[in-house]
């Protein structure tokens, strides 16, 4: 894997400042944004997953069937599908689309969301656990050359084997989220890259440098770094931090259309992290804006980078020299955004890393 920007394609045009119309599953949008995002240069899309929502891997299917080689990255939540089919299923997948589907592992913090699936594991850092072992049987199924046993807490596998495997035979990258101590450690055993929302520098420093560690404990090069951000363009920095304003002011006056409100403290790390920047600012470092973390609890990516496309690709750049190979950003305003992102802020930054890069090759010899 290498450098590259992820985007988001939902189910329907919805934002913290949009509320939906139509369809839950709405075809036209999907197959719009989506071709939208590859026409600006994305490298790939993430599916989210939500207990009351339209299956991410069949839209992930269709999104893949309407574009040519765009990424497809799908949040899959363990203790829904058993490990075994969930890999043969990603299997299947990965030989109809050569290396374009990936999986964003959602351990899960909302017990009630959960249950409404039926999931009962109340206990978070038991939920992680069963994630740990869920992992292990996905990489044994694309990787065992002959049937395999597997006897934990939560699985047992008997002669597990498939027939199918990823098309590269090295199995598919899988993301691995999550800010506490127990999703740090799953993802030292298990992930290719570790997604973080968009802290403040010395947050992303904190959790790479524990990644890390978590990594080398269990005899693992560090996975790559993901970081989420909603970045806010205009012409100048003044237009900027006023557009940030209006989404502010109008995706508080939308909460109770849109559902994106503040209910109580939050139950998850990355929430509580985020809110924990906000408490101190509502700006930080060059261009972070928490705004948005702040009125909703920060329930998902919420923060922003504020500023001129050349101001934000020199934050972003910020966070590259920091470790940072995948930027996933998405706008408010989700396919218009997508396309601004296109032509005024993914080709910058792509031309910054390349002269990092080529800085840095000079210097090595």
């Amino acid at each position: 894997m290498s450098f590259e920007f992820i985007g988001f394609v939902g189910n329907h045009n919805a934002s913290e400042i949009i509320p939906r119309s139509g369809p839950v599953v709405d075809r036209h949008y999907i197959e719009t944004v989506a071709k939208a995002h590859e026409l600006a240069g994305f490298d790939r899309v993430l599916l989210a997953f939500h207990s009351w929502a339209p299956d991410a891997l069949q839209v992930g299917q269709h999104v893949a069937s309407v574009t040519q080689q765009l990424g497809v990255f799908i949040a899959q939540r363990p203790g829904f599908t058993a490990p075994t089919v969930l890999a043969r299923q990603f299997a299947t997948l990965d030989q109809l689309y050569p290396g374009r589907f990936s999986i964003n592992v959602i351990t899960g913090a909302d017990p009630a969301e959960l249950a409404q699936d039926g999931n009962n594991v109340q206990d978070k850092d038991e939920r992680y656990a069963r994630t740990n072992e869920f992992l292990d049987i996905v990489r044994a199924e694309w990787s065992s050359e002959k049937p395999f046993d597997y006897d934990g807490k939560f699985y047992q596998v008997k002669r597990g084997y498939s027939h199918v495997r990823p098309d590269q035979g090295k199995g598919i990258d899988i993301f691995v989220a999550g800010a506490s101590d127990a999703a740090v450690e799953v993802a030292g055993r298990h992930a290719d890259v570790y997604a973080l929302w968009g802290e403040t520098h010395a947050q992303v420093t904190e959790l790479l440098g524990k990644v890390r560690t978590a990594s080398a404990r269990n005899g693992r090069a560090s996975p790559e770094f993901s970081v989420s951000f909603r970045p806010i363009l205009a012409d100048t920095e003044e237009a900027a931090w006023a557009k940030a304003d209006a989404i502010l002011a109008k995706a508080r006056a939308l909460q109770d259309v849109t559902g994106f409100t503040r209910k109580g403290e939050p139950i998850n790390e990355g929430s509580r992290r985020l809110l924990e920047a906000a408490a101190k600012g509502s700006r930080h470092d060059k261009r972070l804006w928490t705004g948005i973390a702040e009125l909703t609890g920060a329930r998902g990516n919420s923060t922003a980078l504020v500023g001129t496309p050349d101001q934000v690709a020199d934050a972003l750049l910020d966070y590259y020299d920091l470790g940072v190979r995948k930027f996933l950003i998405r706008g408010f305003d989700p396919l218009v955004d997508a396309i601004d992102y296109g032509r005024d802020l993914i080709p910058r930054v792509r031309a910054l890393v390349a002269k990092r890069v080529a800085t840095h090759r000079v210097a090595a010899e």
